[in-house]
């Protein structure tokens, strides 16, 4: 049986922020910032272990219907990340990229993201990518008027390169933490042959230790594509 298991891109819902401060009885917000001081962990692992492209589901375009308030302190979260995270990248050697429609954001926040982008544009190492504003559907839409805009008749490679990730391959491995077993909207395209994981450890407990044992099983896998 043949194996394919060759991992370049990396995928990670990140689920259960919330979840994981009820239990301690602390506000949502609590979790959300161990959520991102995790991330940070899971991404200084993943640079050193040879993995290309991180891709990491931070806000999606459902998630605008959430409390206002919890809205708010994300946006507030985000910008505090990227200045604070602009050192670890270049400690890192990480790009920073962003897929998602960013529009929507404060001009400031805007400007924030597209500084980070531009200051680690030449790294070399791995890229992280931090889908914000981000759902699937809505990336494919996009695609699409882009392709009627250019009035083109387009294959499966023309849209790939329409998507936001058209700098990145298809996803490879794709794990959500939390104990959900959906995809919720996201890279529903680059995930058409990826593998699936799913764990109920919450996002602020997975550990890079949980990371490598995820690993180890794909190593295993055979990736047949649709062939024998």
């Amino acid at each position: 049986m043949p194996i394919n298991n060759t991992l370049r891109h990396l995928a990670i819902i990140m689920d259960g922020n919330g979840r994981w401060a009820q239990k301690q009885d602390k506000k949502r917000s609590f979790g959300h910032e161990a959520g991102v001081k995790n991330l940070v962990q899971i991404t200084k692992y993943a640079a050193t272990i040879g993995i290309e492209f991180l891709t990491l589901y931070a806000f999606s375009t459902e998630n605008w219907k959430r409390p206002k308030s919890e809205v708010d302190f994300l946006m507030k979260l985000l910008s505090k990340f990227l200045k604070k995270e602009l050192k670890t990248f270049k400690a890192n050697n990480v790009k920073f990229e962003i897929i998602g429609d960013i529009s929507k954001f404060s001009n400031s926040l805007q400007k924030a993201i597209l500084e980070v982008k531009k200051q680690t544009k030449n790294h070399t190492g791995m890229t992280q990518v931090l889908a914000i504003n981000y759902g699937s559907r809505d990336e494919i839409t996009r695609a699409i008027n882009k392709a009627v805009k250019e009035k083109k008749e387009v294959n499966e490679e023309d849209i790939s390169n329409l998507l936001d990730t058209s700098f990145c391959p298809d996803v490879d491995l794709l794990i959500r933490t939390g104990g959900d077993q959906r995809l919720s909207n996201f890279l529903l395209w680059q995930s058409a042959y990826a593998e699936l994981f799913f764990t109920n450890t919450l996002w602020p407990d997975f550990s890079s230790e949980e990371l490598k044992a995820i690993l180890s099983k794909y190593e295993t896998t055979s990736r047949r594509f649709g062939a024998l």
